[in-house]
């Protein structure tokens, strides 16, 4: 969530632009005013076994039973249970820091190396988002998030239970290659809601992903200071069971395989049709796997407005992993307990919803606007509101840092206040972003918001060691 996906399918974004131009004739007219047999009409190898041409069944041509045309309540309902699940997700990425100081007294070692497990849960579920990406795209988003799920909530079990350091240390790592991420859940809102019309649910998404964050050390002040550490990864065990239940049972969405199902009924009526899916003669190939890996790091590197977007993403996000070590030196001034220490955290919580529900009258003028003229809008439109809530990401450190030198003179509400604002932006940050690059880079922006969400949990695991001064 994480942070992040691949969010969209490239190549099937691709196919539905040129779907859009098959006439009733069968043939698609190219810019030049030729013409070339239509996908439906042309037989190749793979749509033929002994030698019977076989038809395939096109998006267009079953489009009701789609995610697409699924009643909003349907959809929503469906959204409901990924933002419990993204929030499961993010919880578990920040609710171990609120043990650290446990676990350097239960396994004696030092706080700095404790603070290991937070570094590595994070670097990993960077790689893990885009690790599961393709098999996410290949075998549906249903099947690839319990999975996900069922790995993620294995691994609490060892480090529950776990003897020695070490073994919180590699179960943590895995814990966080496992974890899907927006690799599923914002792949999921394109399954649904056509690129247009995206927006609400992205930014519903987008909340989820930032609250899980600050939502863990508030329940984390009150686990550390009334249990032992083992029911850090019970109570993470508990909701990620939790939500894997509701999300048994919410339908497939995935585009590729709602016709593959479509065309199997149909085949059982007497018409005679396959999907694409079927008619392929390699379902995944190793060269396929491997360029939806890499393209969303080369995406990172050789695009300079990906880099920069997704580093000031990451960089927002830092802050507030940071928050999760350096609240309790700062407000210990004010003798802040450890759980009132982890109620500090709410203001960030307010300010999260401050930003969500800023965009909404944003979103709503944009819709009308390309109700009028689908081209009146340019994607930097998206970015305008960012304008004005970026600052407050300085204007929010600066206000902390003064602030936090602690009483007699400072009040301990106004180091809150400022990072209120620092959350304001880090949401406003994430969201415009992440609806620029859908919007700017078309059938690539799986591959442009996975470097997004890249560069988001990359920099919080870092972000991890250098919280506090060292040892």
């Amino acid at each position: 969530m994480s942070h992040h996906e691949d969010p969209f399918s490239n190549q099937d974004q691709a196919d539905r632009d040129a779907e859009k131009q098959d006439d009733t004739d069968g043939e698609i007219r190219s810019p030049g005013g030729t013409t070339r047999p239509s996908r439906r009409k042309k037989e190749g190898a793979d749509g033929a076994v002994d030698g019977q041409a076989r038809d395939e069944l096109k998006e267009w041509e079953c489009y009701d039973k789609l995610g697409y045309s699924y009643p909003w309540w349907k959809k929503w309902s469906i959204l409901s249970v990924i933002f419990a699940v993204q929030t499961s997700m993010n919880f578990n990425a920040s609710f171990y820091a609120s043990s650290i100081t446990l676990y350097a007294k239960h396994f004696s070692i030092s706080e700095q190396a404790a603070r290991i497990g937070q570094m590595g849960f994070l670097v990993a579920y960077a790689f893990g988002c885009e690790f599961w990406a393709p098999f996410s795209e290949e075998f549906g988003r249903w099947p690839i998030m319990q999975l996900s799920l069922f790995f993620v909530n294995i691994w609490q079990i060892p480090c529950a239970l776990a003897p020695n350091f070490g073994t919180i240390v590699i179960c943590r790592i895995l814990g966080g290659l496992s974890s899907a991420g927006g690799s599923v859940t914002l792949g999921m809102v394109a399954d649904m809601w056509e690129p247009e019309d995206q927006q609400y649910a992205v930014a519903f998404i987008v909340l989820s992903s930032v609250a899980g964050s600050v939502i863990a050390p508030v329940v984390g002040g009150f686990v550390a200071t009334f249990l032992s550490w083992h029911w850090n990864f019970w109570l993470q065990l508990i909701l990620g069971g939790f939500v894997q239940i509701l999300h048994f049972f919410i339908p497939e969405t995935r585009c590729s395989i709602l016709i593959t199902r479509e065309a199997r009924r149909r085949r059982k009526n007497g018409d005679m049709v396959w999907s694409g899916d079927e008619l392929k003669k390699t379902r995944m190939s190793f060269r396929w796997v491997f360029m939806v890996w890499i393209r969303p790091f080369v995406m990172f590197m050789r695009e300079p407005i990906v880099l920069c977007l997704s580093l000031l993403s990451g960089f927002s996000d830092s802050l507030i992993f940071t928050f999760l070590q350096s609240y309790t030196p700062v407000y210990k001034q004010w003798h802040f307990t450890t759980i009132t220490t982890g109620l500090s955290f709410l203001p960030l919580l307010v300010g999260y919803f401050i930003a969500y529900f800023s965009f909404v009258p944003w979103i709503h003028k944009h819709r009308k606007i390309r109700e009028k003229d689908p081209d009146a809008l340019q994607p930097e439109a998206r970015l305008y509101w960012l304008l004005w809530v970026a600052p407050l990401l300085t204007i929010g450190l600066f206000g902390f840092a003064w602030t936090s030198l602690g009483p007699p003179h400072v009040h301990w509400i106004a180091p809150m206040i400022f990072s209120a604002l620092i959350a304001i932006a880090n949401y406003a940050i994430y969201m415009a972003t992440i609806d620029y690059m859908i919007a700017a880079y078309g059938p690539y922006s799986a591959s442009a918001t996975g470097g997004n969400g890249f560069a988001r949990d990359f920099l919080a695991g870092i972000a991890a060691m250098y919280s506090v001064p060292s040892e």
